[in-house]
């Protein structure tokens, strides 16, 4: 049986305890069957009925006292093939090899157990119902939103879905805002340049030099945002990967490329992807070779509805004042699966501020990360008076 960790007397030592137990293990997306069972020890140790969808999420419902809404809260389980730099350096650090939470989602799933042992704590002025969700794969493309939407975590006709992400940028204290869009979409370039046959690099002009036109087509396709888009709606595009031959005198037969498309709006991002798939088709027929573009989509948008926004702002600031609310002036271009939901359900995604060091101040996904954990709790009730609230 997993450790119950959750009841601990006091609070913030208790999701202190969590997160460093699911640090100290993590699992990859679809793989997180230890997470989940520490998950569902914890709430069981609270009273809680939680039940388990989309083979590793977790889904439990906190019923109040009083008829209300149905609302939602969601955390995420899984951690990153990356080694953790922390290991001999601190006690909690990654036991896995190549696998780690660098992204906070020890944290995620931390807060979400302790919003869940606060609404226990306060059912008798709870009204309507809270839905906390705990779900696999947020890195992976595809994720696990889809999966725990088909499973029914969002069925009952929500009002809200709410979810945090820890944010280094910020001060332990400070919680991150924005309306409207939060982060952007993201979709996946598999890009394949093929000629005919290889050819001696003295002599290119006899057949299809597929690295010049590979090449060539990504210089035109880092053209495409703010000339066949509206400028002013932001999309990047980014070469990640090319891989060609070995020889250095052999013009390969065969290029691949992959890269990644992130957008602010959908139409922005469907201009851009028909776009793309324009520019193959061209350069095809320009240059006699076969240029493919596959595109996998990935989240959409993250939208933050202004209502939800400026309840959860009048709610820190008035638990731990008007200091400890930043408005973020711009969107991120990262990606978040949240998105899911919020395509379907109002939705409020806060940032929690976790750096008070040097050592927390490392960006996420980076193999040292680290947070603060003076964090957890103040996010945990936080967000626990916001779902009060909605009822």
């Amino acid at each position: 049986m997993p450790d119950v960790l959750l009841d601990a007397p006091d609070f913030a030592t208790a999701l202190t305890a969590a997160r460093r137990h699911l640090h100290a293990h993590p699992e990859l997306g679809h793989a997180e069957h230890e997470t989940a069972a520490f998950v569902e020890a914890n709430l069981r140790a609270l009273g809680l009925s939680p039940r388990r969808v989309a083979e590793t999420g977790v889904v439990v419902d906190i019923e109040g006292v009083r008829p209300g809404s149905l609302r939602c809260y969601r955390a995420d389980l899984d951690a990153l093939p990356i080694q953790d730099a922390k290991v001999g350096n601190v006690p909690y650090a990654s036991t896995r090899t190549g696998v780690a939470h660098l992204c906070g989602h020890d944290a995620h799933t931390s807060i979400g157990l302790g919003v869940a042992r606060r609404l226990v704590e306060r059912q008798d002025e709870l009204a309507g119902t809270v839905r906390i969700f705990f779900q696999p794969n947020e890195e992976g493309t595809p994720s696990g939103a889809p999966h725990m939407i088909a499973a029914g975590v969002l069925d009952g006709d929500p009002v809200a879905v709410a979810a945090v992400h820890v944010d280094p940028t910020l001060a332990v204290g400070q919680f991150g805002f924005i309306a409207g869009p939060v982060t952007a979409s993201f979709d996946r370039l598999d890009l394949v340049v093929r000629g005919p046959a290889t050819i001696h690099s003295a002599r290119p002009h006899l057949a299809t030099d597929t690295v010049w036109i590979a090449t060539t087509f990504a210089q035109h396709l880092y053209t495409l945002a703010g000339r066949v888009t509206d400028a002013r709606l932001p999309a990047v595009l980014a070469i990640t990967r090319l891989q060609a031959g070995d020889a250095y005198n052999v013009i390969p037969d065969r290029v691949t490329m992959g890269g990644t498309l992130r957008c602010l709006s959908p139409e922005t991002r469907l201009k851009m992807r028909a776009a793309i798939a324009e520019a193959a088709e061209a350069f095809s027929q320009m240059h006699g070779a076969t240029v493919e573009a596959g595109m996998t989509f990935g989240s959409p948008p993250v939208m933050n509805a202004p209502a939800l926004v400026a309840l959860a702002r009048d709610t820190v600031a008035d638990l731990y004042g008007g200091d400890a609310v930043v408005d973020f002036p711009l969107p991120s271009m990262g990606a978040e699966d949240f998105a899911f939901y919020t395509e379907r359900v109002p939705g409020l995604f806060v940032r929690v501020g976790t750096r008070s060091s040097e050592a927390t101040a490392f960006p996420v996904h980076d193999a040292h990360f680290d947070l603060d954990e003076s964090a957890l709790a103040p996010a945990a009730d936080a967000m626990a008076e916001v779902l009060v609230r909605l009822g």
